[in-house]
């Protein structure tokens, strides 16, 4: 039986169960520099994590045309697949927590700024090809902050909005969650800063991943 009136965990990865964020600024820097575009700042780069790849660089770069961001994007891949030879460690916590999650009986999902094959690709290095009862990649559906994602994800696990709770690190989550009619957690540790997300109205706000699972229990 759920220990809460939730029945589904919805999950972003980079910066919420993926301690990521850092490779996809480097990466960014890395595309933009053999783009020939104007390096941003480590903040700005941090403001788009999230969004799916091509939203996320129209946002940076307005002015790039269509051609140049095919390349920009490739440079990108380039970048960060080499550097995720290694994957990206789960933050502290998360295997413990997800684990119980699942023997509580929540549905559990990611929706995510990734690209399909990305997504796969680290599913799969954590041995967790068939562990989410359903994903959801930006580039096979709407890019935050709109809520096509989460609204295909309560479809597949047949609850409703309100029975289901999406956990991020950025503006785009949350508000993907309000546009959802979703409850929102806000974790700290991630892409943008605990200050800036709480304008958003999450119901929680964590600075360690177990908080969730401790939230989710007293809630019985």
């Amino acid at each position: 039986m759920h220990p809460s009136d939730y029945k589904l965990l919805i999950f972003d990865w980079d910066g919420t169960l993926a301690d990521s964020v850092s490779r996809i600024v480097e990466a960014m820097h890395a595309a933009s520099t053999r783009s020939g575009f104007p390096l941003r700042d480590d903040l700005a780069v941090k403001g788009i994590i999230g969004l799916g790849l091509p939203e996320a660089i129209r946002t940076l770069y307005p002015e790039i045309a269509d051609h140049e961001l095919i390349t920009y994007r490739e440079h990108y891949a380039d970048h960060y697949i080499a550097a995720e030879a290694v994957p990206s460690p789960l933050f502290e916590g998360v295997i413990e927590s997800m684990d119980a999650f699942r023997a509580e009986g929540y549905h559990l999902a990611v929706a995510t700024g990734k690209a399909r094959r990305g997504l796969d690709r680290v599913l799969k290095a954590h041995g967790w090809d068939d562990y989410f009862d359903i994903t959801r990649a930006a580039d096979e559906t709407a890019s935050k902050p709109h809520p096509l994602m989460l609204e295909q994800i309560v479809a597949h696990c047949g609850v409703k909005p309100q029975q289901a709770l999406m956990v991020g690190d950025s503006s785009f989550d949350l508000l993907m969650a309000r546009n959802a009619g979703m409850d929102s957690v806000a974790v700290s540790y991630g892409a943008q800063s605990i200050e800036s997300l709480k304008a958003y109205e999450p119901k929680l706000a964590i600075d360690r991943f177990s908080e969730l699972r401790d939230w989710l229990v007293q809630r019985a």
